[in-house]
C-alpha cells in the first residue's frame, strides 16, 4: 500500500501513516503566477493499492481540484486501486435542490470522483444518511460516535462533570442541535446504555441564514431538564450559532452544564470567539478538519480519527 496526502490536512494523514507503520509517499505540487496547479508522484505505484488523503474543507474548491489531481496521477501511474480517504465531504449540505434552480453541488463532485475511476472512498458522518445513495462507487462512511461514547465514558471526562463517576451518567441528556440528527442521537444513546435524549427545534431562513431555537422536540419530558448535564451532538459545526444557541436554551430550562460533541470543525471565521463566550462548558472536535492555530480557543478538544481510518485500510 501507498499513501499519499494533499495538502489539506497533512497533520492527519501523518498520524494515519504512523498507525499503519507505512511512510507517506512524496509528492510535488507546484503552483503556477496564475494559481494553476500541477501535482507530480515521486514514488512508484505500479500495481499498488493507493491511497489518498484529503478533506475538501475551505477552500473547498482548491482542496477537491488537488484531489482531482493526484487521483488521476495515480491512475495514469498505474495504480491497481485507488482509494480516496476523504475526512470531510466537502458541499454534503448541498445534497438536493432547496430551491428550484439550485444546482446539486455535491452530485457533481460525486461525479468528478465516479469520472476518475475511484475505486473507493471513505468518509466521516455525512450531513445526511442518504448521500451514500447518491455514489454509484464503494463508499464506506465512517462515524466518530464510538469515539465520542470512548471520551464520554472516560474517567477523565467523568471526573470535570461530577465529584462521584460512578453517578455520572444518571444525569447526563444528550440533544440534538435540530430534527435531522435523531439518528445520530438514538445510535450514541444506544452505545451508552440507553441514557436519554431531547432535540432542540431549529428554525433556518434560507435566504438570511438566520436560526431561531425556542423549543424541545423528543421522547425526553422538557420539564426534567433542571439538574442534567447537557451532552450536544451534531455531525459538524459552521459558524457555531446551531449548538450556541441550542446550548443558550438548554442552560434557561435548568441544565447545569453544557458540552458540544461534533465530527467536523468547519469553524467560520466568527466561530472560535462566538463558541468561546457563549454559555457552553467544553467543545469536543475531531481532526477530520484540519484547524489552524488561529482558530484554537481554550473550550475547545481535539479528539483524533486517525485510528479508525486505519483500522479501516486494514481491510
Amino acid at each position: 500500500m501507498k499513501i499519499f496526502t494533499g495538502s489539506s490536512n497533512k497533520p492527519l494523514a501523518e498520524k494515519i501513516s504512523e498507525n499503519l507503520n507505512i511512510k507517506l509517499s512524496p509528492i510535488e505540487t507546484m503552483i503556477f503566477p496564475d494559481g494553476e496547479r500541477r501535482v507530480k508522484l515521486n514514488d512508484d505505484v505500479v500495481e499498488e493499492d493507493a491511497v489518498v488523503i484529503q478533506s475538501t474543507s475551505t477552500p473547498v474548491d482548491q482542496n477537491y481540484i488537488e484531489l482531482f489531481f493526484i487521483i488521476d496521477a495515480l491512475k495514469r501511474s498505474g495504480a491497481r486501486s485507488v482509494t480516496a480517504v476523504i475526512p470531510y465531504l466537502g458541499y454534503q449540505r448541498q445534497d438536493h435542490v432547496f430551491r428550484d434552480g439550485e444546482v446539486v453541488s455535491l452530485d457533481v463532485m460525486i461525479q468528478f470522483l465516479e469520472s476518475l475511476r475511484v475505486d473507493n472512498v471513505i468518509a466521516f458522518d455525512l450531513h445526511s444518511i442518504k448521500i451514500p445513495e447518491l455514489f454509484h462507487i464503494p463508499i464506506d462512511h465512517l462515524t466518530a460516535l464510538p469515539l465520542f461514547a470512548q471520551r464520554i465514558q472516560s474517567k477523565a471526562f467523568n471526573a470535570l462533570m461530577t465529584d462521584n463517576p460512578s453517578e455520572f451518567l444518571k444525569d447526563v441528556l444528550l440533544v440534538s442541535p435540530d430534527m435531522g440528527g435523531l439518528r445520530r442521537i438514538e445510535q450514541l444513546s444506544a452505545k451508552l446504555n440507553n441514557i436519554p435524549w431531547i432535540a432542540t427545534v431549529k428554525d433556518r431562513d434560507l435566504q438570511s441564514g438566520e436560526i431561531t431555537i425556542n423549543h424541545f422536540d423528543g421522547p425526553f419530558d422538557p420539564t426534567a431538564l433542571p439538574g442534567k448535564r447537557a451532552l450536544i451532538v451534531d455531525d459538524m459545526i459552521s459558524s457555531g450559532n446551531t449548538v450556541v444557541e441550542s446550548a443558550k436554551l438548554l442552560k434557561e430550562n435548568g441544565v447545569i452544564s453544557c458540552d458540544v460533541f461534533a465530527t467536523h470543525a468547519i469553524f467560520s471565521e466568527e466561530a472560535p470567539e462566538l463558541l468561546q463566550d457563549s454559555s457552553i462548558d467544553r467543545v469536543y472536535v475531531t481532526d477530520s478538519v484540519f484547524i489552524p492555530e488561529e482558530k484554537f480557543f481554550p473550550k475547545l478538544h481535539v479528539l483524533s480519527i486517525a485510528e479508525m481510518v486505519a483500522m479501516e485500510l486494514k481491510k
